[in-house]
């Protein structure tokens, strides 16, 4: 299939920088060469033994390592690159190997964070600018998302993947990636800058500096209002404005009008001659209307959300606790429903497909109820949490081979003193005895109560969620088990049906360096009101 002149020129820009890289990828291994061999008489007798194999190992492996370089690269880009593309009917999978992530594997997560973090601070201006240019080579005016496939994560990892070509120990690996943060976010900022000039060059408009006059309702509204104030409806649905004062004298409850669908909220107000039910039901549209154009909520999900719109505006009517956003079932469906579907990002996953499908036959089963309460919305909301257990259990069965295995290793761990090995290969800090302390970050201490780690993990339940950053890149997991002894923690990826283990330790240090949080379920309609209040103060100042 021919391509587009768009995509023709997107893909002319990623050929270019992939001939580049290796050239780049020479500069950064003189540039690590040279700041080690700098560093050298300032470091202690048994790190610069340590560091200095690093320096003979680095000329004999430069083929090897940029080899494992421009791999890494590639599959990364083609990886990005045939995303949107249709995917091929899923075989059934083999079994996989459960991982088990200890401290030294977070340790190497510690190191391409904080590589990633320096390429974009050093590197800020330059990866924005190069934004836009990317976003206007696909299309995408709005700047929905970054299109750049080489991104600070994507070099961070590729230059990893070098790392394991030299045949030193891990903690020589962690310390080349150490070494390469600096000058790699130095030699990106160039590269950054030249790639604009180049695409400038070839009459490429960034997508932000355009003026574009499109059709109404054909765009989303801006960025959303992000904040933890969640305004009193109550106190708002006062301040609303009511134009219509004078009603139509036609009964909600007539049968000649039944409202229906996603309504105007002066043809629901028409049906009430009470001034302050009016004001509420324009406060609930202004809030779904502030809800819809939330670019944080996914687009299959914003057109269920509307669906409830009109009902919405009726239930208005016939019961005030509907202001209450914090009780109330309609806004905790809402809340509800679009974090379990951020919570799976991918829209092929038969799981956010089931989720959705259930929404929907949930959604049109209320909007057919010709009379609006909030017992409709209790009852849609108990079948949406019914249906999150039920998906928890069926995923942890799917694992109950591996929880078993995990119970038994973690039993005798207890019994043991010394760690066991892991089952997914990676070694143990007991292995790394030659290894020079300071290649590696400090294991935090066993945590003491009163401890903020210690509390947060002690906290950790089945079921919650949490963002972590794990193998170059961060994600969405949640907490399917906990051993007896809360040695090991089984975490499942929302966006896959990988799992894998997590020791203690290796938690407290994610914890300790930024890698991982939990995530709460924060409030889409809280948000919409804060968003509403600021154009109602911004219209009653003017």
């Amino acid at each position: 299939m021919a391509l587009s002149p768009v995509s023709q020129l997107f893909q002319q820009f990623v050929e270019d920088e992939l001939l580049r890289a290796p050239l780049l990828f020479d500069q950064l291994l003189d540039a690590v060469a040279d700041e080690v061999r700098n560093g050298l008489p300032a470091m202690p007798t048994p790190q610069r033994t340590a560091v200095a194999d690093l320096v003979q190992a680095l000329p004999v492996q430069r083929l090897r390592m940029g080899d494992y370089f421009m791999h890494s690269l590639r599959e990364q880009v083609q990886t990005e690159l045939s995303r949107q593309a249709p995917k091929p009917d899923k075989k059934p999978d083999k079994p996989k190997t459960l991982a088990l992530v200890d401290e030294e594997e977070v340790a190497i997560d510690v190191e391409l964070s904080h590589t990633i973090e320096a390429i974009k601070s050093v590197a800020e201006y330059e990866l924005r600018e190069l934004q836009t240019f990317t976003s206007a080579m696909v299309g995408d005016l709005e700047m929905a998302r970054d299109h750049n496939p080489f991104r600070a994560e994507t070099w961070a990892r590729a230059v990893w993947n070098s790392a394991q070509a030299l045949p030193l120990s891990r903690g020589h690996q962690v310390a080349f990636m150490r070494h390469a943060s600096k000058p790699l976010a130095q030699l990106l900022r160039t590269s950054y800058a030249a790639t604009t000039s180049r695409l400038e060059g070839m009459g490429v408009e960034p997508a932000a500096y355009r003026t574009l006059i499109l059709p109404s309702g054909s765009r989303r509204g801006g960025r959303s209002v992000e904040t933890t104030y969640t305004p009193d409806l109550y106190r708002m649905s006062e301040t609303m404005p009511a134009p219509l004062d004078t009603a139509s004298g036609v009964s909600l409850n007539s049968p000649q009008r039944q409202p229906t669908g996603r309504e105007n909220w002066r043809e629901v107000a028409r049906g009430t001659t009470q001034r302050a039910d009016r004001q509420a039901i324009e406060l609930v549209s202004r809030l779904f209307e502030a809800m819809l154009a939330d670019n944080r909520v996914p687009q299959d999900v914003t057109v269920l959300i509307s669906r409830l719109h009109g009902p919405a505006m009726r239930l208005a009517l016939r019961d005030r606790t509907l202001l209450d956003q914090g009780k109330h079932p309609l806004w905790r469906f809402v809340n509800q429903l679009v974090f379990a579907a951020e919570m799976s990002p991918d829209a092929a996953d038969p799981e956010r497909v089931m989720l959705l499908r259930l929404a929907q036959a949930t959604i049109d089963q209320l909007a057919s109820e010709p009379v609006q309460n909030s017992g409709l919305y209790r009852w849609a909301l108990e079948r949406l949490d019914a249906f999150l257990h039920k998906r928890l259990t069926r995923r942890l069965a799917s694992v109950a081979t591996q929880v078993g295995s995990l119970q038994k290793l973690e039993d005798k761990l207890g019994d043991n003193p010394g760690p066991p090995s892991t089952m997914s290969g990676p070694l143990d800090f007991h292995q790394l005895d030659t290894v020079p302390a300071e290649f590696m970050e400090t294991v935090p201490p066993t945590p003491q109560p009163g401890n903020s780690a210690a509390d947060w993990l002690n906290g950790l339940r089945a079921g919650n969620w949490v963002r972590m950053f794990f193998k170059g890149r961060w994600l969405q997991a949640q907490l399917l088990w906990t051993g007896e002894r809360r040695e090991f923690l089984l975490f499942g990826d929302g966006a896959s049906d990988d799992n894998w283990a997590v020791r203690s330790g290796a938690l407290l240090m994610m914890h300790g360096n930024g890698l991982i949080k939990t995530l709460k379920q924060r409030s889409i309609v809280g948000s919409a009101a804060a968003k509403v209040q600021e154009q109602v103060g911004a219209a009653n100042a003017a």
